[in-house]
């Protein structure tokens, strides 16, 4: 059995089913040291493969969600300025004392990215659409991806206690930067195939019937064919699963109005809605039977 083949059943076992691409991809990540930029459309499973991959080595994911706006104080750390002046008001030193004390570990408040580099089993670090923070943000993270270390200047350099498996996702929001490419090792995640997607349901859902598992996923696949703003991802499939189990469905074209009050899974606009109307559905759900 190969390390990354090991790796793949380790994933697996958390209910996660990576392909050999994205398996071996993070392997190496894992084994060289580096981070792993993964690319793909919204839902189909990057940010999964974090929780499950820490969930696997039993230890902890800490995570950094990145939006417009997010800056270094909410990212990586900011002092403590209300015990700070709390503690100006209470003492009786003065001048650099004070100073030299209130500026201190105790008065710092640590981020994901400064939380990450310091604990003593090596975390999962997942920086969570990296593309929608401002290319700014992508400054701060080349010295953290580099070197694994912070600078404070009040404190100096805080090296690493253990060096965190690092994944960064994007949506294609936007073009990142060469230079945080540059350091991380990259993969494409993509939809996946029906064999897959049947894995993922199985493990997911296995009181899904075999049939009915077919045949949600036969139709979730010919969705996403469709024009819609928003395709319908993993999740949202076995949310769509979840719903017919519940219900007792056993044949997705054995109840219209059941198929069509179920779509608030898949469906997540308006626009979308309305572009799939009931002739639509059952269309789908006859070809997926």
């Amino acid at each position: 059995m190969t390390q990354y083949t090991h790796l793949q059943n380790t994933l697996a076992d958390q209910g996660y089913v990576a392909s050999d691409e994205l398996a071996m991809a993070l392997h190496l990540a894992i084994s060289l040291g580096r981070p792993l930029l993964l690319e793909g459309a919204a839902g189909v499973g990057k940010t999964d493969i974090a929780r499950c991959l820490a969930a696997s080595r039993d230890t902890r994911l800490i995570r950094l969600q990145c939006y417009e706006g997010l800056d270094a104080s909410q990212a990586i750390y900011e002092w403590n300025y209300q015990r700070q002046l709390l503690a100006i008001r209470a003492s009786d030193e003065t001048g650099k004392e004070v100073e030299d004390r209130i500026f201190s570990r105790e008065y710092l408040l640590e981020r994901p990215l400064l939380q990450a580099i310091q604990q003593d089993q090596p975390p999962v670090l997942l920086i969570d659409e990296i593309d929608r923070a401002d290319e700014e943000f992508e400054a701060y993270l080349l010295e953290i991806l580099s070197e694994f270390q912070i600078t404070v200047p009040e404190l100096g350099t805080i090296n690493a206690t253990t060096r965190p498996i690092v994944i960064l996702t994007a949506n294609g929001t936007r073009d990142l930067s060469d230079a945080l490419r540059r350091r991380c090792l990259y993969a494409h995640v993509d939809y996946p195939d029906r064999a897959t997607e049947l894995a993922i349901l199985r493990a997911r859902c296995p009181e899904v019937q075999a049939q009915l598992a077919g045949q949600i996923v036969g139709f979730v696949q010919s969705l996403r064919k469709e024009e819609l703003e928003k395709k319908p991802g993993v999740a949202e499939m076995l949310d769509f699963a979840a719903a017919l189990a519940g219900l007792g469905i056993n044949d997705l074209s054995a109840d219209q109005d059941v198929l069509m009050a179920t779509l608030v899974t898949l469906l997540k606009t308006e626009t979308d809605r309305a572009s799939v109307p009931v002739e639509v559905a059952a269309r789908l759900a006859g070809r997926a039977a």
